[in-house]
């Protein structure tokens, strides 16, 4: 259904409330399909005008929002809990109240306080970004036409209750199960239930008691389409009740695991593997050298903590929160958060032409008989079919609509045999007078292998037929694109099927403009220079395809047929598809296949479409785009929406992806590289020095201070050059960069530590003061390093993340001389010390500098994170 109209709440529920325990709910009748309509009526308790607001309210309230899985509104427990129930937290719990018990108190208040600091330092980043998103997603809401107290009304599709009266067109998506009370041609797609191949007429009646759910021709089904006709359904099951929702318990449904999500998850895997053995290492070396076990146990689960990127859930909600925000502003409506990265990272985006490089308002440039001349009778007959025909609108069928000719005789209706994929042609059996006789119109090869004489009389041989395809050969090189008409007598009875389109008279041909949409050519070129090559996949004619890819700069040389495509293999087609500019004439499955053959030479691919048809290939697709205005069906499988259908706002999503993804990334590179060295020199110390180096709630609040300016992470400047190419997760790549700058952070780690025990003297008090400054400074300022390829000075950090770097670098001196410094540990450190500190800091900026200099040139270009 269309989402024009305002979309509204009933009885003033919030989307996602949960189920009220207690509340009376309507069973769904036995054998619903196999019951009158009047007992299906009284069994649900509703009437023809529909529920009573009121009565709705309390059904939604009893049965819960019609979803698959429950949504959930932002809940500021479940957002503090999340952060509670994080590993790395409830270990550092159990160790404090270990401390407690042994009496250690002023350790167990410090790690307690800092746990608490970083647990709201997440919260609040996370229960904002959920806010904005659950906002965010409120606005791509499908909408559901529903009869209500007599009046129909638009509902958001999560508040269909059983006993609502639901009213279907085409290219609607069915809301909920349901028995049809009333139907117009209306013909049903339900493979994602039975696997048919073709629609299915659904008609108002009874069937058998022990019918089985492919034999009830009197029911639809969740998560089916309508792609012909029109129809009202009575609601007998919703969400988790449903057929769909019976398939879903058993099986788990889930949205394909992104590469990022991939990566983050293997990263999680290599982190995980080094605390462990660091942890068992520093236990065992601590041990051996008898040091007291709770003072041990707590430095070793700092020592972890210290290593991970606790906060990394939290950036991550924070980031892709900014992202999408950012990409609503630029005209992109997210949603599926974690496909952001994804579309930053597509490097193909396939597209149909229409509305994307055409204008998308087709012109009728004039009907023609079969011998090219121009002819009013034609045009009459092409209008009736549009008239009648109940599939969904499309622009072709409008513009005969506002072509037709007055004084057209009395016509009914008595059939349709509706549109699909396969024939690419569609039938209306009409009676004018005493004739009736049916009208077909569709492609024109499909329509032609029907026919077996022209109008007036003359044998449709091969001879003709040839003359017939040079002509519309003719007209697809300029852009036209062409469909032709065909009709035979036909006797009057009660239903027609596919097998009636046969022995026709081919009458003539439709010729139809859409002219290329302004600034096409120009968006392809930008795409291209940031890396996203454009690839042309339409069911339209290779003659046409040709011409509108020449007209906004596509190349033509390397094309592929529905019908090539039908001989080759998949093997051969992932090497083919890659070289392929344009695919046409292809069939949905079709497009299903190039999007697989491309992802399988390791390309992400992006898919944009807007039609029933483009549901499958968008399923497929890395990134699936669709438009405000598309059909239910391809807006329900789109991670994004478009408000406006131009590859120029493809574009600026893309950006934005890719900022989002930089962002993100910046976090990983920065608290790992400096964590590693940082924990690494750590774990060392503690076997050459009699004491251990840093105290383990001076490592947690290191590694609390130096979480904060990330927060800043996802407002940071990102520079031009991460935004022109696309960027992949590399495990490989992370490794290396982990363990070069781990190391090189290890090595000044030492110079620090020499420095204090060799020329300060320093004792365990203030050599951990002087190494915790260091290393907090270091950590601080490596994050303003290593944000960006450049120099670091030639490229300006986000205000938010230069303003925190700042405030806690002066933090960070201030701290030894603050009241209760004792209590953490500090001991005011003499100003040469702090000279010292500031020179080394100076030393790990210049080396980092040169050293990220080596590391980009010895990666490939444009493709750091692809290696």
């Amino acid at each position: 259904m269309s989402t024009d109209a305002p979309v509204r709440a009933v009885g003033g529920l919030p989307f996602g409330r949960r189920r009220r325990q207690g509340t009376e709910r309507v069973r769904t009748p036995e054998r619903y399909w196999s019951r009158p309509a009047q007992a299906l009526f009284d069994a649900l308790r509703t009437t023809p005008d529909g529920l009573a607001e009121a009565e709705a309210a309390r059904r939604l309230e009893s049965h819960g929002p019609n979803e698959l899985e429950a949504s959930q509104r932002p809940s500021r427990l479940r957002v503090l809990w999340r952060q509670v129930k994080s590993p790395l937290v409830l270990l550092l719990i159990i160790a404090a109240v270990i401390s407690a018990l042994t009496g250690n108190w002023t350790d167990a208040a410090i790690v307690l306080a800092i746990v608490l600091g970083s647990v709201l330092l997440g919260y609040s980043r996370e229960y904002k970004a959920q806010v904005t998103i659950a906002r965010l997603r409120e606005r791509v809401v499908t909408g559901v036409r529903v009869l209500r107290e007599g009046g129909v009304a638009t509902l958001p599709l999560p508040h269909v209750v059983p006993g609502d009266l639901v009213l279907l067109s085409a290219g609607s998506t069915v809301p909920a199960d349901a028995r049809v009370l009333e139907a117009k041609d209306l013909f049903v797609s339900q493979a994602v239930l039975t696997g048919e191949s073709f629609p299915v007429e659904k008609r108002p009646g009874v069937a058998a008691p022990d019918a089985s759910l492919i034999e009830r021709d009197n029911c639809v089904f969740r998560g089916t389409s309508v792609r012909n006709g029109s129809g009202m359904c009575l609601v007998v099951a919703t969400g988790r009740d449903t057929s769909f929702g019976d398939i879903a318990r058993r099986l788990t449904l889930r949205a394909p695991e992104t590469e990022f999500d991939r990566g983050i998850r293997h990263f999680g895997y290599v982190l995980l593997t080094t605390m462990g053995v660091m942890v068992l290492v520093v236990i065992g070396a601590n041990t051996l050298l008898e040091r007291p076990p709770v003072e041990t146990l707590l430095f070793s689960l700092a020592l972890a903590v210290g290593l991970s990127p606790e906060l990394l859930p939290a950036i991550l909600n924070v980031n892709l929160s900014a992202g999408s925000q950012a990409m609503a502003a630029r005209g992109v409506l997210v949603r599926r958060l974690s496909a952001i990265e994804n579309l930053g990272s597509m490097d193909i985006l396939c597209t149909d032409k229409t509305g994307t490089l055409t204008e998308g308002v087709v012109s009728l440039e004039g009907a023609y008989d079969a011998s090219g001349e121009r002819s009013g009778d034609v045009l009459d007959l092409a209008v009736l079919n549009a008239t009648y025909q109940t599939g969904q609108s499309n622009p072709l069928d409008e513009a005969l609509l506002q072509a037709r000719r007055t004084g057209a005789p009395p016509t009914a209706k008595l059939g349709e045999i509706p549109y699909d994929f396969v024939r690419k042609r569609l039938s209306v059996i009409v009676r004018q007078g005493d004739v009736a006789r049916l009208v077909m119109k569709g492609a024109f090869t499909r329509v032609v292998e029907t026919c077996t004489r022209v109008a007036g009389g003359a044998p449709l041989d091969a001879p003709l037929r040839a003359e017939l395809q040079r002509r519309v050969d003719a007209w697809g090189q300029q852009g036209i694109r062409i469909l032709a008409l065909a009709t035979r007598p036909i006797e009057v009875r009660d239903g027609y099927a596919r097998e009636d389109e046969h022995a026709l008279t081919f009458e003539g041909f439709l010729a139809f403009l859409d002219r290329p949409k302004e600034g096409a050519r120009e968006a392809i070129l930008e795409l291209s220079r940031m890396g996203v090559a454009l690839k042309l996949i339409t069911g339209d004619s290779q003659r046409v395809a040709e011409h509108v890819a020449r007209q906004v700069g596509l190349g033509t040389e390397r094309v592929l047929t529905g019908r090539q495509l039908q001989e080759v293999s998949d093997e051969a087609l992932w090497h083919q598809a890659e070289r392929v500019e344009l695919f046409v004439e292809v069939d949905p499955t079709q497009k299903e296949r190039i999007i697989l053959a491309l992802k399988k030479q390791g390309h992400v691919v992006g898919f944009l479409g807007d039609g029933v048809n483009d549901a499958p290939a968008m399923h497929a697709a890395d990134a699936s785009l669709s438009v405000q205005h598309a059909a239910d069906v391809a807006r329900e499988a789109a991670d994004f929406v478009l408000l406006e259908q131009h590859l120029d706002v493809v574009r600026r999503g893309i950006e934005e992806g890719r900022r989002t993804f930089a962002n993100t990334l910046k976090y990983i590179l920065t608290t790992t590289s400096a964590n590693l060295g940082n924990m690494l020199s750590m774990a060392a110390a503690t076997l050459l020095l009699p004491f251990l180096p840093l105290l383990a709630g001076q490592i947690l609040l290191n590694n609390f201070l130096s979480d904060i300016p990330a927060v800043g992470l996802a407002g940071d400047s990102v520079d031009p050059e991460l935004v022109d190419t696309p960027q992949r997760w590399s495990m490989r790549f992370l490794a290396r960069f982990m363990v070069a700058f781990g190391l090189l952070s290890a090595v000044f780690d030492f110079l620090t530590f020499g420095a204090l025990l060799l020329l300060f003297h320093a004792g365990p008090a203030l050599f951990r003061t002087g190494w915790f400054i260091e290393s907090l400074l270091t950590e601080l300022v490596v994050a303003l390093v290593v944000r960006t390829r450049r120099p670091f000075y030639r490229s300006r950090p986000g205000t938010l993340l230069l303003v925190s770097t700042c405030a806690i670098t002066a933090l960070t001196f201030l701290l030894p001389f603050l009241p209760f410094a004792g209590a953490l540990g500090f001991v005011r450190p003499p100003g040469m010390l702090l000279a010292g500190v500031v020179v080394i800091t100076g030393l790990y900026v210049v080396a980092v500098e040169q050293a990220k200099k080596v590391f980009y040139r010895r990666t490939a270009p444009g493709g750091a994170l692809s290696g």
